[in-house]
């Protein structure tokens, strides 16, 4: 991205992306990483010391090289889009936080807790001071992926400590920034609940993230019917390099459009926004093959099947609109919303292989209605 930094095309690419108008998609939620994710071009933290040495009043807390770049184009997408919400997330504590030492696995030390918080805590100042307001975080992406790099094991009894650290050092700061738990996938609801059950915990988080690379959609509707005052987010899922166009695109508006928020998620977001022919950039050992939203290149822009996904919702759901019925029925899937301005939408995917005709029914009318075989539509009045 730094060739494309302060250029037309840049501009125009961020209004195509952000702005709430009708040439726009009108993305109104980003997820971004604190620190490195493995799509950065190295592993990096706010407060890298030495090796053996340790910064427990980080006192080398440093935004470093996102300084350079992340900042500046986040404001840039904040001029177009000031009401965007923005959701942060760790991979990992810094590496002297860690009983491992490493930026693979490990879990952060039993006397780091506090300063971690204060870490999280200081990172948010740092974002404010730049213009950046970070509406949410979560406290560990993927707490029970281990693999990855950089990555931290972190248990539902350890999520619990930190969350109460780092919900002490928010108060302490004056700051409102929610805290969504877990962050990971739908296979395992005994790690949210366990979160959830803690009385304490369970007052002081806006509540639990889900992933999908295994499990089912409908456990994020489980876990609303067992604690229904605590809201459900859906933060992460990548297409692959190796996908196909179409059943990458049924599959996701199936599972992920259509099942999380028929499952009570607030929220949706693809994995990852762009990257560049190569699939890059990405750690040693980071994603190899995730497919952003976006190619870019040297001297032109790609759409892949991530911006279609995201675009079926975000050109015509934005911010503040509210999940309507809907039925669905043999092959087709649907969600419907209520928009601020008293537009109706709905999104319906027909997964089999035949034509489908269905009707739209509301307040009195009716319109017939034939969608393809495999295809997704959007439709509003």
């Amino acid at each position: 991205m730094s060739q494309w930094r302060d250029s037309a095309r840049t501009l125009s690419l961020l209004n195509e992306l952000f702005a709430q108008d009708a040439n726009s998609i009108g993305i109104s939620t980003l997820r971004i990483s604190i620190g490195s994710s493995d799509l950065s071009p190295s592993v990096y933290f706010y407060d890298d010391v030495p090796n053996g040495q340790t910064d427990m009043q980080l006192e080398h807390f440093d935004m470093g090289r996102d300084k350079e770049l992340l900042l500046p184009l986040l404001r840039d997408i904040i001029k177009i889009a000031p009401k965007i919400k923005i959701v942060a997330s760790p991979w990992s504590a810094p590496l002297w936080m860690k009983d491992n030492g490493s930026s693979v696995g490990g879990s952060l030390k039993p006397d780091c807790y506090e300063v971690y918080a204060n870490y999280l805590v200081k990172y948010l100042r740092a974002m404010q001071v730049a213009g950046i307001n970070i509406d949410a975080i979560t406290l560990q992406n993927e707490p029970l992926n281990p693999k990855n790099n950089p990555s931290m094991a972190v248990t539902a009894q350890q999520e619990i400590v930190l969350i109460k650290a780092v919900v002490g050092a928010l108060k302490k700061a004056g700051l409102k920034t929610k805290i969504i738990s877990y962050d990971h996938n739908c296979d395992n609801l005994s790690y949210p609940k366990t979160i959830l059950a803690d009385e304490f915990v369970h007052m002081n988080i806006a509540g639990t993230a889900f992933h999908l690379y295994a499990g089912d959609i409908s456990a994020m509707g489980a876990l609303h019917n067992e604690f229904p005052d605590r809201n459900l987010y859906f933060t992460e899922q990548y297409t692959d390099a190796k996908g196909d166009f179409g059943g990458d695109l049924l599959w996701h508006m199936k599972n992920v459009i259509v099942g999380a928020m028929r499952n009570w998620s607030r929220n949706v977001i693809e994995w990852n926004l762009a990257n560049d022919p190569a699939f890059g950039l990405h750690t040693e050992g980071g994603c190899s093959t995730c497919k952003g939203a976006l190619t870019i290149s040297a001297s032109s822009v790609k759409r892949n099947v991530s911006y279609y996904i995201i675009t079926h919702a975000s050109k015509f759901v934005p911010a503040g609109s509210v999940r309507i019925f809907s039925e669905n029925k043999d092959k087709l899937n649907t969600v419907a919303f209520l928009t601020p301005d008293n537009r109706i939408v709905l999104i319906a995917e027909n997964e089999g292989a035949s034509n489908l005709d269905f009707s739209i029914k509301i307040a009195g009318k009716m319109a017939n209605c034939n969608i393809p075989e495999r295809s997704v539509a959007t439709y509003v009045w």
